[in-house]
């Protein structure tokens, strides 16, 4: 439950954020008669999203014929990669993303195409909702995720990211973007850390790797089945009798994600062009 919620809560917001956007610029230029276009359009990326997760479900049927551990690895490995990926990406253009959304808006009024606004909106929300499905159905891999707690907490992330951008949009703007963004990359960071433990895992279940003794027994005290057990696995990685291997890999991403995720960038020299198109002060400041 607590992993879902911070995937859906971080890819929800994320969506939230760029049709607010969108709904912020058409107000500013007086088109608020094309709201139609946004709504619309953020309407058909949901749809698509769920429509994404359909298809995958459907498609996971034939791929289970290949041995459902070999497809549960393989799943979780694509999971690690494109939330590394996420994050990555998320450090490096988080700020100019308001920018780079004003530019396109600015195009479709110039040609007066803001029927344009729609395909913003629709590739935003699909975007983010097909992340969603992946990164959940790596996360529904793990042996101790799954069921009704999995669907809550997909369901309180949305529902969260939805009250936050209402409030970003229509109320104070107190909350802290970048330190909102840094916290949720922390976490995202964390739960990927205890997916590839788990990849490395089932490697180890199919002999792919040697198998390891396991280092400590924590059972006693708090069991991988049980109630909080479950949800710090699926939040944390958590294992009660973890092996070298699975803790080597654990520890060896937290490092290396963690030094690409947070490493602070080489400022370059900015040029006229660029500086005219950095995003002023306000939504993502």
């Amino acid at each position: 439950m607590g992993a879902t919620f911070v995937v859906t809560l971080r890819e929800a917001f994320e969506a939230a954020l760029l049709l607010g956007i969108v709904y912020a610029y058409l107000e500013r230029v007086g088109a608020r008669t094309e709201y139609r276009w946004v709504t619309f359009g953020g309407v058909l990326g949901l749809v698509a999203s769920v429509a994404a997760g359909v298809a995958v479900s459907f498609l996971s049927g034939p791929l289970l014929d290949l041995g459902p551990d070999l497809v549960a690895a393989a799943v979780i490995f694509v999971a690690v990669a494109l939330i590394t990926w996420h994050g990555w990406w998320m450090r490096q253009h988080a700020r100019a993303l308001k920018g780079d959304v004003y530019r396109r808006l600015d195009e479709a009024r110039a040609t007066q195409r803001l029927w344009i606004v729609g395909l913003v909106a629709f590739t935003g929300v699909f975007r983010e909702g097909a992340e969603t499905v992946l990164f959940l159905w790596g996360l529904m891999s793990q042996t101790t995720i799954g069921g009704w707690g999995g669907v809550t907490g997909g369901v309180l992330g949305v529902a969260t990211a939805a009250v936050l951008g209402w409030a970003i949009f229509r109320g104070g703007r107190q909350l802290s973007l970048p330190r909102f963004f840094g916290v949720t990359s922390v976490l995202l960071l964390v739960v990927a850390a205890g997916l590839f433990s788990t990849g490395i895992g089932k490697l180890i279940g199919l002999g792919f790797i040697p198998a390891a003794d396991p280092l400590w027994d924590t059972s006693w005290l708090l069991r991988d089945d049980s109630v909080v057990g479950g949800f710090l696995s699926g939040l944390t990685g958590y294992r009660a009798r973890p092996t070298a291997p699975e803790v080597i890999g654990y520890v060896g991403y937290l490092v290396g994600a963690g030094l690409l995720f947070f490493t602070p960038r080489t400022p370059r020299a900015e040029t006229p062009d660029r500086e005219a198109a950095r995003p002023s002060a306000g939504v993502l400041s």
